[in-house]
């Protein structure tokens, strides 16, 4: 309860001050009688008894009509819920050299299957120490010779992995490449596309503001193909205010597993690595460079990033009130009727 008024009930001061002057004036008799010792003796009938009945309802009356000129409004408080996030686009290499083998937890896996499983706790939370990005966007490109959006930014992370079970490494020579380039300017337009689209819906409640974008991008060779260099897409995102988190996955000496009638066979490989490609591209737009030799220091290089780039929820408190003055007034004035009709009729004084 609201009053918009509060000033009016300054008036309830008069109340006890009519209520003084009513019982003590002076009053002086109106017909004269010789003796009024039987009258005294004489029981109080239910209407004598009730005579001050008129008075109360009079000032209940009163009483009513100051609560309503004091205006009350009853009033529903809502709370709406900003929430700011960070929108993060991941860029992972598919190639062919990311069929190399990466240990995670105890296990050898391809490093595209490290990727993904290291991927989906940090987007979701796991025992590795990740707590999740609930109030994030997150989207996925993965790219070799070509970027392709597999999942767009989205608030709805139980979906993903459903999307990660159809990324694989490319099977065709024809698909194999690395446009490192090409994927981080998909990855900036998308992003972009995405701020505007949030700035031009309608403010309410549950709205979503981007508080920073993020390209988390990982690769384990060198950009050779593809319209931009690597160099030239940072160039656009850093116009467009994204950072890029570049993380170099292996290097050096690898291992792939090779399967054929005969069996699995581990081969040993080194492969061209270029880092400094994705080290300019990260300190041109305020990231940062790490490199990951295991999905253990994968892990550590999200919790760095999870360090870094924080949301967070806005509370927004807002009442509506609605004015509720006509109930007491209509009180108030029904009252001073049956004040009015009970002066009249049963309690009328004579004269």
């Amino acid at each position: 309860m609201h009053f918009e008024s509060p000033l009016a009930f300054l008036l309830l001061i008069l109340i006890p001050i009519l209520i003084y002057m009513h019982l003590f004036r002076n009053r002086g008799g109106a017909i004269r009688f010789s003796s009024v010792g039987n009258a005294v003796k004489a029981s109080r009938s239910i209407k004598v008894r009730l005579i001050r009945l008129p008075d109360i309802i009079r000032i209940i009356a009163l009483i009513l009509i100051i609560i309503a000129l004091a205006r009350p409004q009853t009033g529903r408080e809502r709370i709406s819920e900003i929430s700011k996030g960070i929108a993060i686009m991941m860029v992972v290499d598919r190639s062919g050299s990311m069929n190399a083998e990466l240990e995670y937890r105890g296990q050898n896996l391809n490093r595209l299957e490290a990727v993904k499983q290291v991927f989906k706790e940090f987007v979701l939370g796991g025992t590795s120490g990740l707590k999740g990005r609930p109030n994030d966007l997150i989207g996925m490109i993965v790219f070799a010779r070509y970027p392709d959006t597999i999942c767009p930014l989205t608030l709805a992370h139980g979906a993903l992995p459903a999307f990660l079970k159809n990324v694989n490494i490319v099977q065709t020579r024809e698909e194999d490449g690395t446009a490192i380039g090409d994927a981080i300017a998909l990855a900036a337009a998308r992003l972009k596309k995405a701020e505007d689209t949030l700035k031009d819906e309608k403010e309410g409640s549950g709205r979503y503001e981007i508080k920073s974008k993020v390209i988390v991008l990982l690769s384990d060779g060198e950009n050779n193909f593809g319209k931009r260099s690597p160099i030239e897409a940072a160039e656009l995102a850093k116009e467009w205010g994204i950072k890029i988190y570049a993380i170099a996955i292996g290097g050096g000496e690898a291992v792939t597993s090779i399967q054929t009638p005969f069996g699995t066979y581990k081969v040993p490989s080194r492969q061209r690595f270029d880092t400094t490609a994705l080290r300019v591209a990260a300190e041109k737009t305020g990231g940062l460079f790490r490199e990951a030799h295991n999905a253990d220091a994968l892990i550590d290089i999200y919790k760095e990033i999870d360090s870094m780039e924080k949301s967070e929820i806005e509370s927004v408190r807002y009442v509506d009130y609605q004015e509720s003055f006509i109930w007491p007034a209509i009180a108030g004035f029904l009252l001073i009727i049956l004040d009015i009709l009970l002066r009249n009729t049963l309690f009328r004084r004579v004269p």
